[in-house]
């Protein structure tokens, strides 16, 4: 994949970047090699993904579970989602972040969607220029609590909310993406 610049609040960082791209491909795939056919993620309720974690949250290309897919189609609609999907958070930051701040939070974007990534208290922060306070917030609240670990169990509470399940995986790839956003934290 090529990186491509992008412009995020008036200033330049790199879209597509191999640090994100590489990250990408560690926390959905582990690090090898590209899931080819197109499976139903248990942790997202089913939902058709394949690739680094392409889905029908970030692409518009149709995911049907069973496909197989190339490595070559897998790498070109990667790119464009990333692309995408960063064009949509470079509009909510109103600093130019630190490229690793932008990559981690592109990964929660990947994650979550830009929306919720935009929304994030994380990007209160940042866009009050703490990298660092913004960096800490992908993993945990202000007091300490994760956040973005949970899933929807299916069932609802009596309150009408969904009810929500921790995962230790989600809770470590959250370690993960923040530990990424404080590599070029000054």
């Amino acid at each position: 994949m090529k990186a491509r610049a992008i412009t995020v609040a008036g200033g330049v960082l790199l879209a597509v970047s191999t640090t994100l791209v590489a990250f990408l491909a560690q926390e959905e795939s582990g690090g090898s090699d590209r899931v080819l056919t197109v499976y139903a993620d248990k942790l997202a309720q089913g939902l058709p993904t394949v690739c680094n974690g392409l889905t029908k949250a970030v692409t518009k290309e149709p995911i049907v579970v069973g496909e197989t897919w190339s490595d070559w189609k897998c790498e070109v609609v990667e790119a464009d989602a990333i692309y995408a999907t960063q064009v949509a958070l470079a509009k909510c930051f109103t600093h130019t972040p630190p490229q690793s701040v932008f990559d981690a939070a592109s990964s929660h974007a990947w994650n979550f969607g830009p929306g919720a990534t935009c929304g994030s208290d994380a990007m209160r922060a940042w866009n009050r220029g703490e990298w660092a306070l913004g960096c800490q917030r992908l993993e945990v609240a202000d007091d300490g609590r994760p956040v973005w670990s949970f899933v929807k169990t299916g069932r609802i509470l009596s309150n009408g909310k969904p009810e929500m399940r921790f995962v230790r995986g989600l809770a470590a790839r959250r370690g993960r993406e923040r530990g990424l956003c404080y590599e070029g934290v000054p």
